[in-house]
């Protein structure tokens, strides 16, 4: 275990290298790879939520694959087809992008439901059904879906339903000062307009270690105060008169999985309140909807779940 904890230690280290400036971020993104949860990377564009993806697909060895989604994109683009040969005269089963360990689902949020819904299946249960048959995916199957949050012409939201799918959905903004300052003593070297070069980046672990980390997670021990605490999380959201849609108990075994992950991130062996309050916040806000009297307020989701987290009074 210590071992795998010191190969964690050194991913994170070194995504931060590359990933200027968002330490948060790809922490969370580790909680998120640890817990076996798919992820929304929602800013402006420019600030590398691409790139952030094929770094960490990189730096564990893993099969990585993407999906630039716009409107014309069909269900078949993403899960496959059958395909009949002519010369062998029988179907070919043609393997589409979803087929992978880490699969980059580029602005989500600009194809249309039917193809959103594809991913339904493979996101919640590891597999695909094409013609009646049950293909599965990798045992690492991971979705990093990224979305622009200024731009909403032409987008369809992704329902409520869907949005349940993803453990996290995390905010990419601009970087501190003192990071992008960073970032642009790196790039005065290099040749204006050439594409980023990842291939430098040497790996530090394997799809073996992630699934061992993922193992070790599950050790984790979370002791009935905890578990006490967690649900009156869960009912304070139900409750909150701010919100007219809480956690569901979906949300809330996401929620102790989470937790469960960030407790072993920090090398613990037991889940403490800090854990649950760590990721409360990319947890919930893309499943908590506000009232409409809230949002007319001016309120913010960020904004009300810290406050009802903060009214939950903590276990001794």
């Amino acid at each position: 275990m210590t071992e795998t904890h010191a190969i964690f230690q050194q991913l994170s280290s070194t995504l931060q290298e590359v990933v200027f400036g968002q330490e948060q971020t790809t922490n969370q993104l580790l909680i998120a790879l640890l817990t076996g949860g798919h992820v929304i990377l929602e800013g402006v564009p420019g600030t590398g939520k691409t790139m952030m993806a094929k770094v960490l697909s990189q730096l564990i060895q893993a099969d990585f694959r993407r999906i630039q989604l716009t409107p014309d994109i069909l269900p078949a683009d993403i899960l496959g087809t059958n395909i009949f040969d002519l010369k062998n005269q029988e179907f070919i089963l043609k393997k589409g992008p979803v087929f992978t360990q880490i699969l980059l689902a580029d602005e989500i949020n600009r194809t249309p439901p039917k193809t959103q819904s594809a991913l339904l299946e493979a996101m919640a249960e590891g597999q695909v059904t094409l013609d009646g048959d049950t293909l599965p995916l990798s045992d690492l199957f991971w979705t990093i879906a990224t979305q622009n949050s200024l731009e909403f012409e032409g987008t369809y939201p992704l329902p409520e339903a869907q949005l349940d799918r993803f453990l996290f959905k995390l905010i990419v903004d601009y970087p501190p000062a003192d990071a992008e300052r960073e970032l642009l003593a790196t790039a005065r070297m290099s040749t204006p307009g050439a594409r980023s070069n990842l291939q430098p980046l040497k790996p530090v672990a394997t799809i073996a270690d992630c699934l061992a980390a993922r193992r070790a997670v599950q050790q984790v021990t979370v002791n009935d105060n905890a578990i006490d605490y967690l649900l009156a999380l869960v009912q304070q959201t139900r409750q909150h008169p701010d919100l007219s849609l809480g956690a569901s108990p979906r949300a809330a075994i996401a929620w102790l999985h989470a937790s469960k992950s960030a407790a072993w991130l920090d090398r613990r062996q037991m889940v403490i309140p800090d854990d649950f309050k760590q990721v409360a916040l990319p947890l919930l806000r893309h499943r908590l909807v506000l009232r409409p009297e809230a949002q007319l307020d001016g309120l913010e989701i960020d904004t009300v779940i810290a406050g009802l987290v903060d009214r939950v009074p903590v276990p001794r």
